[in-house]
């Protein structure tokens, strides 16, 4: 899930490049108002009518962000439009062809949270493909020396996989990770007040083929004060209990632990990141009553 997600413009044709492998079951609703009109949505409806349908579908990784070229007297402006309630780093590269643009590719820019900024200008002929590369959060952080939390409203822990973990632990955006021990449904509340920035809630599967399932988990991700992010990942179908752009407080319950993704069963997935200029990096972390040291 945290891994560069890559866009690719050829000529004036969008198209969103996504993991391979199956995809898992997500939702679409159907309803018909008062006027006989039906009506199809990714959410139910503010106000639903007596009955409305669900119909399953297959879900992808939701982008998070979506590259757009504009003509302009005769230049060609590639924008780059941020779908995230928290900033976004985006690289712009040259997949095929050549291309005289400003600034010269690749170049990289910060998108603030849905926005949109122009990462660069064609003044000549425009390549045969582009390719856009957007990671969460902004460059710079200086993480504060906060404490954080239980993420989980249960009385007893128990960590199964700590920081530099073997298993899934050992490359640089999850070593200082850890995995709470937590039954499908249990509560999971905010470590740390923030924003809710990012959120996936319509997987249903889980597995250890890292291919099929490695993006496809259900978490929330929430942007604190200093530019850092939390991640809880693995939620149950339907675990997700903010919306993006919500401002959370510090043990607000956020959604349910499940077993969503690439595990080998239910627990809670916790870490703290920050975006290090197109590299997302794990960074330790302090919790009230919990020491990673013996795992």
């Amino acid at each position: 899930m945290d891994r560069p997600r890559h866009l690719t413009a050829t000529l004036c044709a969008l198209a969103f490049a996504v993991a391979s492998g199956h995809a898992d079951a997500g939702k679409v609703y159907r309803w018909t108002d008062r006027n006989g009109v039906t009506h199809y949505g990714d959410r139910m409806p503010d106000a639903p009518p007596a009955e409305v349908r669900v119909i399953p579908v297959r879900a992808e990784p939701s982008a998070i962000a979506r590259l757009r070229l504009e003509k302009q007297d005769g230049r060609t402006l590639v924008w780059a439009d941020n779908r995230l309630g928290g900033p976004i780093q985006v690289m712009l590269r040259i997949g095929r062809g050549q291309v005289t643009s400003e600034p010269e590719l690749p170049a990289t820019a910060t998108v603030p949270p849905h926005g949109s900024v122009v990462v660069a200008t064609f003044t000549a002929a425009r390549p045969a493909e582009l390719q856009l590369d957007a990671l969460p959060g902004a460059p710079g952080a200086r993480p504060l020396d906060a404490q954080y939390l239980l993420p989980l409203q249960q009385s007893q822990v128990r960590v199964h996989q700590g920081f530099a973990g073997g298993f899934s632990h050992a490359d640089p955006q999850n070593r200082y990770a850890a995995d709470f021990a937590a039954a499908i449904g249990t509560p999971v509340v905010a470590a740390r007040a923030g924003r809710v920035m990012q959120i996936e809630s319509d997987f249903d599967q889980a597995g250890l083929d890292r291919e099929r399932y490695g993006g496809r988990s259900n978490f929330v991700r929430i942007l604190h004060e200093d530019g850092t992010m939390a991640l809880y990942a693995h939620l149950d179908i339907n675990g997700v209990h903010v919306r993006v752009g919500e401002q959370v407080q510090a043990g607000q319950r956020i959604g349910l632990s499940g077993n969503t993704g690439f595990t080998t069963g239910p627990h809670l997935h916790f870490v703290v990141q920050v975006n290090r200029g197109m590299r997302l990096e794990a960074i330790p972390f302090r919790m009230r009553g919990v020491s990673f040291e013996n795992f």
